[in-house]
């Protein structure tokens, strides 16, 4: 292999080094990934109950001021009837972050959150859970007997 000398002129030096800070300065910030887990095999809420279930959660380290959170949610459809729900997500195991509603259209909603952590910055771990309840629809059958069902999953999850 053809070897190569390094310059040692030190103006080309310092003019290759301001060339790879300008290419990252316009890289813009790293942004940290963060995967969800389901707490059930089918990852679907389909009890009938005033209280909420976890259907997706994770345990993060708060390094981060914000949680970015993109969430897709959909109703059900048994023998003609439509379900829909509410969904919530809880930091910390008991302060709710984020709330709203599941249609009962047969449609999907698209939440986009953006979640301030700057709370529990000081915590080694943060709990966060995605929780659905169903409110309406279909009481007896569907694919797990309990009629419909509430389906929802993380789009994306960002450590911003």
């Amino acid at each position: 292999m053809p070897k190569v000398a390094k310059s040692t002129d030190f103006l080309q030096q310092l003019a290759e080094l301001q060339e790879q800070v300008a290419a990252l300065q316009r890289a813009g910030w790293e942004r940290d990934e963060l995967p969800f887990f389901r707490t059930s095999l089918n990852g679907l809420g389909y009890e009938d109950s005033t209280s909420f279930v976890t259907v997706w959660e994770t345990i993060l380290s708060p390094r981060s001021a914000t949680l970015a959170l993109g969430l897709v949610l959909i109703g059900d459809v048994v023998s003609s009837t439509n379900t829909g729900g509410d969904w919530q997500v809880v930091l910390a195991g008991s302060t709710v972050a984020a709330s709203g509603t599941v249609p009962a259209t047969f449609s999907f909603v698209f939440p986009a959150l953006s979640l301030d952590l700057t709370p529990y910055r000081a915590a080694d771990q943060l709990k966060v859970q995605i929780q659905v309840r169903r409110t309406a629809g279909a009481t007896t059958g569907g694919k797990y007997g309990g009629g419909g069902s509430i389906g929802c999953s993380p789009r994306y999850a960002r450590l911003l």
